[in-house]
């Protein structure tokens, strides 16, 4: 279990209404999840997050022992990209675009990373009769192929999300990503599966994991819950407990072995508290899921059966509780 922060969490924050936590360095966002026990790696955004010299990052990490899960690339926060950056029918911005993630792509080797990942929230529409979708998803397939096949081997991995900062995004599900792996046909580039972004497009986290394993296309992992209205990023299991137990026993039956990144907002809760909280709890599910029956889980599952598979994590879960209990008295 290799668990990381993106590094924009640690720093300052804000909605549309307000501003959270005090504004930091990458230095000192990087000091920052040292101390939080169980981190190792930091997914850092480029270009707006990083030491400009890659060199100064390095120092930073080796102090720190602290590696790099990803360099999350940034193709929103541009005033040219406001109607979009991979689709854009500007030439010019799809240009600007495709480039931001090479440049990404040269940070990532000069740091040691093996991926980048990119999530072009601007890339979408707002109302009916707003754009061409043939056009939009073929200008998109291009760029993304363009990039992917740039240093080949640093990964891009593309992130879905069903909106924000359009109504709707282009790249808004695990299927639609997948058809965007496979029409970009190249074994270097995948998909960032967030948790959360599932949850509030309606999917299943562990099937769309599953189809995306499936699919022959690497992954990559993102953690946080919601209710299901919002992209809240809250801690996680906060309010899919299921949910979550159920994807990371699928990351384990798939074997995954790479990152698992908080993108986590920690905007009214101490920063360091909750990353913690995050690491402990998929730990613990980690751990939890290797003492189960996970045979007598894949039985059931085979069958389409529910109950058996609950009443043995009901009782996994109880032990434990009672096994705590006991101890504090």
């Amino acid at each position: 279990m290799k668990q990381a922060i993106i590094t924009a969490f640690l720093g300052k924050l804000r909605d549309r209404f307000c501003e959270y936590q005090e504004p930091l360095t990458i230095e000192q966002k990087l000091e920052t999840m040292s101390k939080i026990p169980g981190v190792a790696g930091a997914e850092v955004v480029h270009p707006y997050e990083v030491e400009p010299a890659p060199e100064k990052m390095m120092e930073h990490l080796h102090r720190l022992k602290l590696q790099v899960s990803a360099v999350n690339v940034n193709v929103k926060s541009e005033p040219d990209f406001i109607h979009g950056s991979l689709s854009s029918p500007d030439l010019k911005i799809r240009s600007k675009a495709v480039e931001f993630i090479k440049r990404a792509k040269d940070y990532a080797k000069a740091i040691g990373a093996d991926k980048v990942t990119c999530c072009p929230l601007s890339d979408g529409y707002d109302y009916s009769f707003h754009t061409h979708y043939i056009a939009a998803w073929r200008r998109m397939v291009e760029c993304v192929r363009e990039a992917a096949e740039y240093l080949p081997e640093i990964t891009l991995f593309m992130e879905y999300k069903p909106s924000e900062t359009r109504v709707h995004c282009l790249l808004d599900s695990a299927a639609k990503t997948v058809l965007l792996c496979d029409a970009v046909a190249g074994r270097n580039v995948g998909v960032t599966i967030d948790i959360g972004h599932s949850i509030y497009g309606g999917e299943t986290p562990a099937e769309a994991l599953a189809h995306v394993a499936m699919s022959g296309h690497p992954y990559y992992v993102h953690i946080n819950d919601n209710n299901g209205k919002w992209d809240w990023d809250l801690m996680v299991g906060t309010c899919n407990l299921w949910t979550y137990v159920e994807f990371l026993y699928y990351l384990k039956e798939l074997k995954y072995d790479d990152w698992i990144t908080s993108d986590t907002s920690p905007v009214r809760q101490d920063p360091i508290e909750t990353f913690a909280f995050n690491v402990r709890m998929t730990n613990r599910i980690w751990e939890w899921l290797d003492r189960v029956d996970r045979d007598f889980i894949r039985e059931n599952l085979e069958r389409h059966e529910f109950l058996p598979t609950m009443k043995l994590l009901e009782s996994e879960m109880f032990a434990c509780a009672a096994v705590q209990h006991a101890t504090v008295k």
